[in-house]
C-alpha cells in the first residue's frame, strides 16, 4: 500500500475470507512505517444479539494496540471528514453492515432517500479526505439469487456500492481463502 494520503482501497471477499485480518496487516505496516502515523477504525456494526456482541469483542481483541476506534453504524462520511488527518490511516470496517444498517435496520423502516443521500455524500468526500482509507467489503453476488425482493435489493446495492467505491480507490483487493488478490483500480465507466 502506498503511503500517500490519496490512495484509497477497497477489500472485498466472502464471509471468513480474512478481510479484516488483511486490513489490520495493512494498517500495522501502516503504524510502522512512520512515528508519526495514526490508525483509526471507523466500525460500522450493531451489536443486536449476542452473536453478533460476540464478532463484535472478537474483532476488537484481534486489533493491534494503538489503533483507536469510532462506532459509527450510519454517519460514515461525517466520521470520515472528522477523523481525517495527514499522517492517519482509516479503516472502514465494513460497508456491509453499514448498508445493512440503512436498508435492514433492526429498529425500523429504512429509509431509502436519506441512505441515497449518504451514499452520494461519501462517494463525494473520497477525494477530499486527507487520510488513505481502506474499506472492507463482502463480495456477496456470486452465489444463487436470493428469493426475497428485500435480499435481491440488498445484494444490488451492495455490488453498486462496491463498483462505486473501487472507482474512487486505487487498488482493490479481493481476499481468497485468506489470501490477498491486489489489482490497481481501471475505471473504465463513470459510475454514480
Amino acid at each position: 500500500m502506498s503511503t500517500t494520503a490519496a490512495d484509497h482501497q477497497l477489500i472485498v471477499g466472502g464471509q471468513r475470507s480474512g478481510k479484516s485480518r488483511h486490513a489490520e496487516r495493512l494498517a500495522q505496516r501502516w503504524l510502522k512505517a512512520s512515528p508519526a502515523h495514526e490508525v483509526c477504525v471507523l466500525a460500522t456494526a450493531q451489536a443486536w444479539d449476542e452473536e453478533m456482541r460476540q464478532r463484535i469483542a472478537r474483532h476488537q481483541a484481534d486489533r493491534p494496540a494503538g489503533i483507536a476506534t469510532v462506532e459509527v453504524p450510519l454517519s460514515l462520511t461525517r466520521a470520515l471528514r472528522a477523523q481525517s488527518a495527514p499522517g492517519r490511516l482509516l479503516l472502514v470496517d465494513c460497508l456491509t453492515l453499514w448498508l445493512t444498517n440503512w436498508l435492514m435496520p433492526m429498529d425500523g423502516r429504512p429509509d431509502r432517500a436519506a441512505w441515497e443521500a449518504e451514499r452520494s455524500a461519501l462517494l463525494a468526500a473520497l477525494p477530499e479526505l486527507s487520510s488513505p482509507v481502506l474499506f472492507v467489503s463482502n463480495e456477496v453476488g456470486w452465489g444463487i439469487s436470493p428469493l426475497g425482493r428485500e435480499v435481491r435489493d440488498f445484494v444490488d446495492e451492495l455490488g453498486r456500492l462496491n463498483q462505486a467505491v473501487a472507482s474512487r480507490c486505487q487498488d482493490l483487493t479481493l481476499m481468497v481463502a485468506g489470501q490477498a488478490w491486489t489489482r490497481p483500480v481501471h475505471v473504465e465507466t463513470d459510475l454514480p
